[in-house]
């Protein structure tokens, strides 16, 4: 057994933890806070409450992303957490929309550490204590916390829940993802992208709020009830090696792409190379191919798979 397939099984027994400090950590503070932020993003902030994260998007007037983010609630400030590419372009689409509101939005990411803990288990009394926020949120398709930790917090408790907890590294913590079916910054999510081809409007959208920006796209899209691709997951036959940036052809016209790889893995729980990726709508086929972007090399089975591939 690798030292990767250890620590899944070890994970997958007893829960692990990970140090998800690059992240982007924003602070939002002003009597204004609640109200401006909940007329950016898709979810409604008013709902937003001391304990529990709320997913969101940040969209442009046209509907597409400007950023998937994580909200979280303090009785002084609002915070939100997001991938780290996004940190040279959200704070200024958040501050291009402060016109006249009591609202400051504060870059804090080198000022916090952000942890995750995720299986049945919980921070204790002492470590939520300590926290800026300890916040239950789904990462990776699981129940877990999240806790914003100053340094002298994050110091002190740090190596004992490395010791008792299974540490995920960003190459499990893809596998993790993968396996969930949850897109990413970077990979299947960018400026193009309609939330409702990811499946965010699942998790991320509240089509009973206010008006926010791209509201009307949105509610659009989902009155006409579908979009032209969407997020899917895919397995090799026979294992086969599979990577990013494969294009997807039907088994009938291999020379007309209808879909994109966009992450792959090796899943130690189904034994399989799976992947993540959009095909067009309406292409039902029980086997596709699978290309190298330029066309060389031999085509690669793959079988499309309804997502998540765990629950």
């Amino acid at each position: 057994m690798s030292d990767r397939e250890e620590a899944y099984r070890g994970f997958q027994a007893h829960g692990g933890i990970a140090d998800l400090s690059g992240r982007l950590k924003l602070r939002l503070v002003g009597s204004d806070r609640v109200r401006y932020l909940n007329g950016q993003v898709t979810a409604n902030v008013q709902r937003l409450e001391i304990g529990h994260a709320l997913a969101a998007c940040v969209t442009t007037a046209k509907g597409k992303l400007s950023a998937e983010v994580v909200l979280h609630a303090t009785s002084e400030a609002l915070y939100i957490d997001a991938d780290p590419l996004l940190r040279e372009t959200l704070p200024d689409r958040l501050a291009r929309y402060i016109i006249a509101d009591d609202v400051e939005v504060e870059d804090v990411t080198e000022s916090f550490h952000l942890i995750h803990l995720t299986g049945e288990i919980a921070p204790a009394s002492d470590l939520a204590d300590s926290a800026v926020y300890a916040d239950r949120h789904r990462r990776y398709g699981r129940a877990g916390w999240d806790l914003l930790l100053d340094d002298s917090a994050f110091q002190a408790s740090w190596p004992e829940l490395t010791s008792r907890l299974v540490q995920l590294d960003p190459e499990l913590q893809e596998t993790l993802r993968i396996e969930a079916g949850v897109p990413r910054w970077g990979a299947e999510l960018n400026a193009d992208t309609l939330p409702p081809e990811a499946g965010l409007d699942r998790t991320h959208i509240d089509y009973h709020k206010g008006c926010y920006i791209g509201q009307e796209v949105i509610s659009r899209l989902k009155s006409v009830g579908h979009v032209n691709r969407e997020l899917t997951g895919f397995v090799a036959v026979e294992n086969a090696s599979i990577e990013a940036g494969m294009a997807i052809f039907a088994p009938d016209n291999p020379d007309k792409p209808i879909g994109l790889l966009t992450s792959t893995t090796f899943s130690f729980a189904l034994e399989k190379q799976i992947a993540l990726g959009y095909l067009r709508r309406g292409a039902a086929f029980p086997e596709l191919l699978a290309r190298s972007a330029g066309g060389t090399g031999a085509a690669i089975r793959i079988v499309p798979h309804h997502l998540p591939f765990l629950s």
